[in-house]
């Protein structure tokens, strides 16, 4: 339980505090807490098994990183329209159905920051382009490579992780799943590729 709060820093997206909580133990400590307004973010998963992903660059995490379409709420926004809209905006598809997968904390022991997981069904193209401040390519890849690539360290980033694999329990257990050759829309040659 939170009691007290001083504000260190307050950004466009988050706020950096520090705050005096009780334990439920009653201990009394101050703790660095970041709040956040939390974020959707959507696995758009194509009718032959395949998912567009965007390769996108992040300063933060030292360059660039596979990761499933997402991004911050609006005030007042509603995890689904939030999902709809960077679908569109990052790579410029619309889906029919958007199923909810689970919700998220990235990183309980300093943000409250949750992320909304999303399932992207019966897709269409939009003409949205990114936003200024976003360097992406828009990568389409079969879901079973993409889940391979959650295990060998080529995808790191944890809402991904977690939003491929519970997508891949929506998804038929069939055997003939396409290979990343008989997936012409996949971006073969990526130079940012690592």
């Amino acid at each position: 339980m939170s009691t007290k709060r001083r504000e260190i820093f307050s950004g466009r997206i988050v706020q950096l505090g520090i705050e005096t909580a009780t334990l439920p133990n009653g201990r009394t400590v101050d703790l660095e807490v970041i709040r956040h307004p939390g974020a959707s973010a959507v696995v758009p998963l194509h009718a032959d098994q395949t998912v567009t992903l965007v390769h996108q660059y992040r300063h933060a995490g030292g360059g660039m990183h596979y990761e499933v379409p997402a991004g911050v709420l609006e005030a007042g926004e509603a995890p689904a329209l939030c999902a709809a809209r960077e679908l569109s905006e990052e790579v410029q598809l619309r889906a029919a159905r958007l199923i909810p997968l689970s919700t998220i904390h990235t990183t309980p022991g300093f943000t409250d920051e949750r992320i909304h997981l999303f399932l992207g069904l019966d897709l269409q193209p939009t003409s949205d382009a990114p936003e200024d401040d976003e360097y992406i390519r828009v990568v389409r890849m079969p879901l079973q490579e993409a889940l391979s690539m959650t295990q060998d360290g080529r995808i790191t980033d944890a809402k991904t992780i977690c939003a491929l694999h519970l997508a891949a329990r929506h998804t038929p257990a069939t055997e003939s799943r396409p290979s990343a050759e008989d997936c012409p829309s996949r971006l073969a040659h990526d130079p940012d590729a690592a």
